[in-house]
């Protein structure tokens, strides 16, 4: 069933200067010449800890959230947050992450909108990035939580952990400071984009800017509502196609029809209106311009670009990898999670998890993916040892 909302739509999803940021501490990074050219004269983090570091600061973690993740990994704090965390049931006391010994970390990615530098931050000027905000890269999101951790005067994560968006930057972190990472958790990802991947996200990247309202990436002046959503929904129907299984979304729905809805008769089909739900649920908490960056940062992704190739990067990383994939998974199917464990420099396994849910498995399956994690966090005390 489709939910209904109240109120117009925001301009943008965005979080804004002024939002209470609930357990959101900030910390400014500098500024940062990019990659692909370009440069950002300053930049701020957003972040959000769990637990306690203890006094030789060993029992640090590093979490990476996904494309439409941000800093809020667990828990629920109703002051600024209206969901519980994305992996919530995998990090607090008594959990797979038992906060009561590990400090965790997670941080909202650069060119986000919860709080860390992006499209919808403030320039020096006080005026929205927006068009002007330059092209990021996965090595320029790594660097900037490198200077993350070296204020928070952390030398070495006892172990980074992520899936999909999240395991490109955990493998960055072991590629470029292996010095740095006890242990690795990968799961749903890849060493780099394949052409299929490339060729949805850009899709989703297309659908945004053929939206009027988009304004060729300066809307955030715009009236409640005047922002891109239409061609952000769109964005966001593709990817949820591809984080679900053929085979959930048929036995879910079917041909059922919406509620009260006739599909032959302009109404609707059930999967119409999940897909609806999802489109206007993202556009609410997201940043369309956002959406752009990041994702076009997971289309350049490739470990081995200016390292002489994928197996010559992943020569470089000394730290234990663990590495999961979910069986039905069609957006990061299971053979690159085997092609990455076949090029490890140090023997490893791939764990399967077993899920009719596709690629959301790895946010789902919480009940599989806490002992893989209890995998890592074994070589991350072995390493601190």
């Amino acid at each position: 069933m489709a939910i209904s909302y109240s109120g117009p739509l925001p301009a943008t999803g965005a979080w804004q200067e002024g939002d209470h940021p609930g357990q959101r501490k900030f910390i400014d990074v500098g500024p940062i010449e990019l990659e692909l050219g370009g440069a950002l004269p300053e930049v701020r983090v957003s972040y959000e800890t769990y637990g306690k570091l203890n006094s030789n600061s060993s029992n640090a973690i590093f979490i990476e959230h996904a494309l439409t993740g941000d800093s809020h990994v667990a828990g629920l704090d109703t002051e600024g947050h209206f969901s519980r965390g994305w992996w919530d049931g995998l990090i607090g006391e008594g959990l797979a992450i038992d906060t009561k010994e590990w400090f965790v970390v997670c941080a909202n990615v650069l060119g986000g909108c919860q709080g860390t530098t992006g499209p919808s931050s403030k320039d020096p000027n006080g005026k929205r990035w927006g068009s002007r905000f330059p092209r990021l890269t996965v090595a320029d999101q790594v660097e900037i939580e490198k200077r993350l951790t070296d204020q928070l005067n952390i030398d070495r994560w006892a172990s980074v952990m992520g899936g999909s968006m999240g395991g490109m930057r955990v493998l960055e972190w072991a590629v470029e400071h292996p010095q740095r990472v006890g242990s690795a958790f990968v799961i749903a990802s890849a060493p780099g984009s394949s052409a299929d991947q490339i060729a949805t996200q850009s899709a989703q990247i297309a659908a945004i800017k053929a939206d009027q309202k988009w304004r060729g990436g300066d809307y955030y002046e715009a009236k409640p509502g005047d922002g891109p959503h239409a061609g952000l929904g769109i964005a966001r129907k593709f990817a949820q196609l591809t984080y679900r299984s053929e085979t959930e979304l048929d036995v879910r729905f079917g041909r059922d029809h919406q509620d009260g809805e006739d599909p032959y008769s302009d109404g609707r089909f059930a999967i119409d209106s999940y897909l609806d739900h999802h489109a206007e649920k993202l556009a609410r908490r997201f940043d369309a311009n956002t959406y752009i960056a990041l994702t076009d940062s997971m289309s350049t992704f490739d470990i081995g670009r200016n390292r002489g190739g994928v197996g010559s990067a992943l020569e470089r990383i000394t730290a234990p990898i663990i590495v999961a994939g979910i069986d039905s998974d069609r957006l990061y199917p299971i053979r690159q999670q085997a092609d990455l464990v076949s090029a490890l420099p140090h023997a490893t396994e791939l764990n399967v998890i077993s899920s009719p849910f596709g690629h959301d498995g790895f946010l789902i399956e919480i009940d599989q993916v806490a002992p893989i994690i209890k995998k890592a966090l074994d070589k991350a005390v072995a390493s601190i040892k």
